[in-house]
């Protein structure tokens, strides 16, 4: 599988034209964000950048490096609120999620959004299949991130080869799904993260979206060392996280009464049940598809 979009850095003659949604959380992020936004796709039609209060340029960099950004504030701490945030700004038929810091390519967008086109409900990627690789993980966190993997694809009946990795891509519509946090509701008095607001968002995401009745794919990524920066990823603190995360989600199932089926060619897929009910993740409810190529938007005018 190719890992990288076209030369020219667009989705091609060839693929189908739903618009794009990018969300990019990012934390005085602004020494790396004009290596982000130089690889963006041609193709993206909407970037939202959702700041969680920085002290530096982030911001002011995001709009000078496109206009048309739309810059959104989280209402929490946390990865998981900033996501959150984001994914309720978008207005686009596809939304991406990928990181600030460089470590997720943009290029690598229109391989996601082929198998979303070809079929797909959510599409993760994974840097221990079809070719991905990364230029960051330890050993020691490889190590846990098998076992991780291990436990959930034995609880879910899924396939997943790399659970943590937070480079995805899904339809809009199957937002309800994934039943995040109120981004309405206040910051806990103590200053400690609501569930749902950290790390675990990855975790949640990926497990939530195969247990809820969802077709996942899974694209070979590639993933690079930061940039510039330390990462705020605490192995200990934030894997213990992502472990109770997979045991609340297991109960979260198993009071749904959803169950999970196998499939040979490595696709994940659950049985749609109250998905169906609800609506969501249906053709019908998709986006027209036409043939021809993704086009930027106009640019809007920065904010005065």
């Amino acid at each position: 599988m190719e890992l990288s979009a076209s030369s020219e850095n667009t989705f091609g003659e060839s693929s189908a034209s739903p618009t794009v949604s990018v969300v990019i959380p990012a934390l005085n992020e602004e020494r790396n964000l004009p290596h982000v936004f130089a690889a963006l796709p041609a193709g993206v039609t909407e970037v939202i950048l959702v700041d969680g209060g920085s002290v530096d340029r982030t911001v002011a960099v995001a709009l000078e490096l496109r206009p048309d950004v739309v810059v959104v504030q989280q209402t929490r701490k946390g990865k998981g609120n900033a996501l959150a945030c984001g994914f309720a700004a978008c207005t686009g038929d596809i939304i991406v999620m990928i990181d600030a810091d460089g470590s997720t390519d943009p290029a690598e967008i229109p391989l996601f959004v082929k198998q979303l086109v070809e079929g797909a409900d959510f599409v993760k990627g994974s840097r221990f299949s079809n070719g991905g690789h990364s230029h960051d993980i330890t050993q020691l966190r490889k190590l846990g991130n098998d076992g991780l993997n291990l436990v959930v694809n034995v609880l879910f009946g899924t396939k997943f080869t790399d659970l943590c990795y937070g480079y995805n891509a899904f339809w809009r519509s199957v937002v309800p799904a994934l039943d995040l946090p109120d981004t309405r509701l206040p910051q806990p008095g103590d200053g400690s993260k609501l569930w749902g607001d950290g790390f675990e968002i990855e975790t949640m995401i990926n497990i939530r979206a195969a247990a809820d009745g969802m077709k996942v794919g899974e694209v070979g990524s590639i993933e690079h060392a930061r940039i510039h920066g330390e990462s705020n990823l605490n192995t200990f603190r934030d894997g213990f996280r992502v472990l109770r995360t997979i045991f609340s989600e297991y109960g979260r199932m198993r009071r749904h009464h959803r169950t999970g089926v196998r499939r040979p060619d490595g696709v994940i897929v659950h049985q749609r049940t109250t998905a169906e009910s609800r609506g969501y993740g249906q053709m019908e409810n998709r986006p027209a598809i036409t043939r021809t190529q993704i086009t930027r938007t106009v640019p809007r005018p920065p904010p005065r």
